[in-house]
């Protein structure tokens, strides 16, 4: 509505209403078009960020493989020896039997260079242990591990031997829990795989060693304490979403 010179009211023209009209509807136009380009700029951004992240893997993690078994052992000393006395510790396990002939095919020696360079990594204030599991407890008692360990230099505290007093219980705690195949031959040998097993602090198995590579396996290994005492020093506060993601896109070694 519009006044007239002489104060009476008289009419808009009819144009400028569709006018109006027409640029509200532009300014809504333009107001939509501007979120749809804001949302497909963020959109764009994370996709880039997730391709970045899967190509060139800045954090490396090793995988959650599946949990540890529990067990109750008796080590080279007679005492026992729990999964749980082990917990908050990362844990390398491998498996032999002490009438094994040699060559034996239990990687032993690749667990004592292991334990000789353990110092070359960083796993902060998480403390390395190693366990290495007899199949044969009904000739491998306290005092035939007790030997055999200090053959491989095998201090009872920081690297330790022990069996199950039950084969039953072996057979759970190595063939169930930890995947690895044995079979008792029948005449005082065994058939096994060599295996050596890395378990975090929390009970997961985030490494399992059954074949050799072509680094050389100790090499292998200690890169991957490396990896994990990388996650254990930094994944807290807000890198721990980082870490997640790191699990999420499979970024391993």
């Amino acid at each position: 509505m519009t006044m007239l010179d002489d104060g009476m009211p008289g009419v808009e023209p009819a144009g400028a209403e569709e006018a109006a009209a027409g640029a509200s509807a532009v300014a809504r136009s333009r107001s939509h078009r501007r979120r749809w380009i804001a949302a497909g700029t963020v959109a764009a951004l994370i996709i880039a960020g997730v391709m970045a992240f899967t190509i060139f893997e800045p954090i490396q993690v090793l995988p959650r493989i599946r949990l540890a078994p529990g067990f109750a052992l008796i080590d080279q000393t007679g005492a026992t020896v729990t999964s749980e006395d082990l917990r908050g510790s990362v844990v390398l396990y491998t498996f032999t039997y002490d009438s094994c002939e040699e060559p034996c095919a239990a990687p032993e020696p690749t667990m004592a260079e292991i334990v000789e360079r353990i110092g070359e990594v960083d796993l902060g204030e998480t403390e390395m242990r190693f366990l290495t599991l007899s199949f044969d407890p009904a000739r491998d008692d306290s005092a035939a591990l007790a030997a055999r360990a200090a053959r491989f230099g095998a201090d009872g505290d920081t690297w330790t031997y022990a069996t199950a007093v039950d084969e039953g219980q072996l057979s759970n705690i190595i063939g169930s829990g930890f995947k690895t195949w044995y079979e008792d031959r029948g005449d005082g040998t065994f058939s096994f795989d060599p295996t050596l097993v890395l378990v975090d602090g929390w009970g997961i198995i985030r490494g399992e060693y059954r074949y050799q590579t072509l680094a050389d396996d100790a090499d292998r290994i200690l890169r991957h304490i490396g990896i994990l005492g990388e996650e254990l020093r930094n994944s807290h506060g807000p890198n721990s979403l980082a870490y997640e993601a790191a699990h999420f896109f499979l970024c391993y070694p």
